[in-house]
């Protein structure tokens, strides 16, 4: 049984309710009869009732027993629009109404609120507008003012790397890697059930090369480590180092927990991360799971805005596993 397969068993009966905002996405109510005949996840459609209703009626999927939440209800916009003002003081009442009408800032809500445990969108609308309306409505979590992703990487022998980031941040500066690391950590730990052993990578080991590039790593490690002091973080690493013990006893003159060993791998930019992740698929045969992103302070997740049903169903399962 490989990775999904596992991690969907893992949440499968759970009764994790997750919120679609986009529902006038075939996909979308696809996907969410999937998750709900599979007990994979409680989904929540969100939208105008009537109109999901005869969708799902025309489209022969049936809505038995999928929750619909009418975007349109008063006491919903009232309760969201108060909650919005909570957590913002300097917005206007009226603006506050105005914006929790948006489908993803609605579904947002329903998260901040707990009426959810998480969300997922994407499949229409873009990376920045999902991950705008997370940052509004739930907040980043403890130490991190940063959003990220993650890919699940899965090799032929089985075993399992986290690659990170490899889809939002082109150019992170110290404290942006730090906040990488930190969120795929805690990302590997609630997914794997095992600790992370995370390696910031570079082209350099240690010192072995000089550059403000290098510095920059260097720098977020100590960060990352004076944030998160019970992880275990270490590098700058060449990849060799992280992944080789062997070259690692070469190499490093002092102990490392993470050098050889590590299963978590922390780009030093979003090139170096895209053309890692997509190399290891196509070169080495590896199952990529993913962008998931992380860094809220609840699950949200993104799509493809070409992803099929099946891939919506595998985010969705992913994303409900991160509450």
């Amino acid at each position: 049984m490989g990775i999904l397969e596992n991690l969907i068993k893992k949440v499968s009966g759970g009764g994790k309710k997750i919120v679609l905002p986009e529902s006038a996405d075939n996909r979308i109510l696809q996907a969410a009869v999937l998750l709900k005949e599979k007990n994979i996840a409680e989904p929540v459609l969100v939208g105008v009732p009537e109109e999901i209703e005869k969708t799902l009626t025309n489209s022969e999927l049936g809505c038995a027993g999928i929750e619909i939440i009418d975007i349109n209800d008063p006491s919903l916009l009232d309760e969201f629009a108060k909650l919005y003002q909570q957590q913002r003081p300097n917005v206007s009442e009226k603006i506050a109404h105005r914006l929790v009408r948006r489908p993803l800032i609605f579904a947002g809500m329903m998260v901040a609120s707990g009426k959810v445990d998480a969300m997922v969108a994407g499949a229409a609308n873009t990376t920045a507008d999902v991950i705008q309306a997370a940052a509004l409505t739930i907040g980043y979590q403890k130490n991190i003012s940063s959003s990220s992703s993650f890919f699940i990487m899965e090799m032929p022998d089985g075993k399992i790397f986290f690659y990170a980031d490899c889809a939002v941040n082109i150019q992170p500066t110290s404290e942006v890697l730090a906040d990488i690391a930190i969120a795929t950590a805690t990302s590997y730990r609630k997914l794997m059930n095992q600790e992370p052993l995370v390696a910031f990578l570079s082209f350099s080991s240690k010192g072995s090369a000089s550059h403000p590039d290098v510095d920059k790593v260097v720098n977020a490690v100590e960060i990352a480590k004076q944030k998160d002091p019970y992880t275990a973080y270490d590098g700058e690493f060449q990849a060799d180092t992280a992944l080789s013990e062997a070259v690692a006893k070469k190499k490093l003159k002092d102990p490392s927990r993470v050098a050889g060993r590590a299963n978590v791998l922390i780009f030093p930019d979003l090139d170096a991360g895209n053309i890692a992740y997509k190399i290891t698929q196509y070169l080495a045969g590896a199952r990529a799971y993913g962008p998931i992103l992380q860094g809220f302070a609840k699950p949200v997740s993104d799509l493809s805005r070409g992803a099929k049903p099946e891939d919506i169903v595998a985010v969705c399962a992913i994303t409900c596993l991160l509450s």
